[in-house]
């Protein structure tokens, strides 16, 4: 499932060279301009529930000219031992060693797409397994946040991350975007659990043209023609898929549809809460705040069927130590397939990660085709594909939108 949160782009001035007294040698620190690229309002790279922390890339024309050969390379400060004139010196400068991340930045790059799509893929397909023999999503979709709250309650308790303080204001801002979260996630894991999980991504597919709805009517962004167009396809897709899809019912459809509109909503309540916290804190803060709206709802709606035979029917069906290991495996695949896919995102330009989350959807449409061995009509597979191609479209025309506002800005 895909997320955003906003980042808020800081730009770090020049600093004035350290003027040498005759005589005296010692080091300094230069450091050119700053351009962070990446930043939410200029068509960065955002995923929900994390805060990115765009790459600093140093623009070719804030250095003299020839220096970098037009390229931008990420900005490391540079010691450089001043030597005075008179002593007839060169001065001369060594470069930090390059670690194993900045040495092979594409071969990172494509571990962490692999990563991201190969724990998204194995938590589909284990969240379908379970719900084949415990048919209860508001209590699946619990766990899946406990087991996040959790692994962050561990890593603040180590210090990895140190926990940010938050404030009361900070956490009014925080509350709608997890109440839409919540929403978005239970209402996904309804459809997950009611029809297969190729045809619910199929229906999420249509998320770009809720997005597009409410930046138009709701938020007052005036969007080209040419953007309205390509949605066209996923509309006309989407509704092929779904007049012949076996697994259909009214249930997942209309469920995912409410996830789509909750997840378009959590986006633009995200815009009022930027803020500088890092990534992982935000997340843990978002993710305890929508345990918190999860559990009611599930008490409520499942509880008393859980109490008299959902659990007694899951252990009796695969034994206690499968049933706990299950929920707690897809509760872990969930919180890193989402981190890993805040470290992907994060690495690469607006346009590759739009092409990475279409293909994405791609891959776990088709492996969980493959590991369920559901059968689908031709006209369904036409259609998936059909919409599946204009989301890329779609993704295309919109991170070159975001791209040329940048340059611009940065112009």
């Amino acid at each position: 499932m895909e997320s955003r949160v906003l980042s808020r782009a800081t730009t770090a001035t020049t600093i004035s060279s350290l003027r040498s007294s005759p005589g005296e040698n010692h080091q300094n620190v230069s450091f050119v301009s700053l351009k962070p690229i990446g930043a939410v309002g200029e068509g960065g790279n955002v995923i929900w529930g994390r805060q990115l922390r765009p790459a600093l890339l140093l623009e070719s024309s804030s250095a003299p000219a020839g220096l970098f050969s037009g390229k931008k390379e990420i900005l490391r400060p540079i010691l450089a031992t001043a030597s005075s004139p008179a002593e007839g010196s060169d001065s001369t400068g060594e470069a930090a060693p390059v670690g194993f991340f900045d040495r092979y930045p594409a071969l990172v790059t494509g571990f962490f797409f692999f990563m991201w799509y190969f724990l998204n893929v194995i938590f589909n397909i284990l969240n379908k397994r379970i719900y084949n023999y415990f048919p209860y999503p508001y209590f699946v979709s619990v766990i899946h946040l406990l087991v996040g709250v959790v692994y962050c309650l561990v890593s603040w308790a180590v210090g990895l991350p140190k926990r940010a303080p938050i404030d009361s204001k900070f956490l009014k801002l925080l509350i709608p975007v997890a109440v839409c979260h919540a929403l978005g996630h239970v209402t996904s894991n309804v459809s997950f659990a009611a029809v297969a999980v190729s045809f619910t991504h199929t229906i999420k597919a249509l998320e770009p043209f809720f997005n597009a709805g409410a930046s138009q009517f709701i938020l007052g962004q005036q969007l080209p023609l040419t953007l309205w167009l390509s949605l066209a396809p996923v509309v006309i897709g989407v509704s092929m898929a779904s007049l012949t899809e076996l697994s259909f019912n009214w249930t997942g459809f209309i469920s995912a549809m409410i996830s789509n509109i909750s997840f378009t909503y959590r986006s633009i309540y995200s815009k009022k809460a930027m803020t500088d916290m890092d990534s992982t804190n935000i997340y843990a803060y978002i993710s305890i705040i929508a345990l918190f709206v999860c559990i009611p709802p599930a008490i409520i709606v499942e509880g008393p069927q859980l109490i008299k035979h959902g659990l007694s029917d899951a252990i009796s069906k695969v034994g206690m130590v499968k049933f706990i290991s299950d929920l707690f495996w897809v509760g872990m695949f969930y919180h890193l397939y989402n981190q890993l896919a805040t470290n992907t995102l994060e690495r690469v330009a607006p346009l590759t990660h739009a092409v990475g989350n279409v293909l994405k959807r791609v891959f776990v449409i088709g492996f969980s085709i493959l590991a369920f061995g559901n059968k689908i009509s031709t006209q369904t597979g036409i259609g998936t594909v059909i919409a599946i191609a204009g989301v890329a479209a779609y993704s295309y025309i919109k991170a070159q939108m975001e791209e040329e506002k940048r340059q611009m800005k940065a112009a």
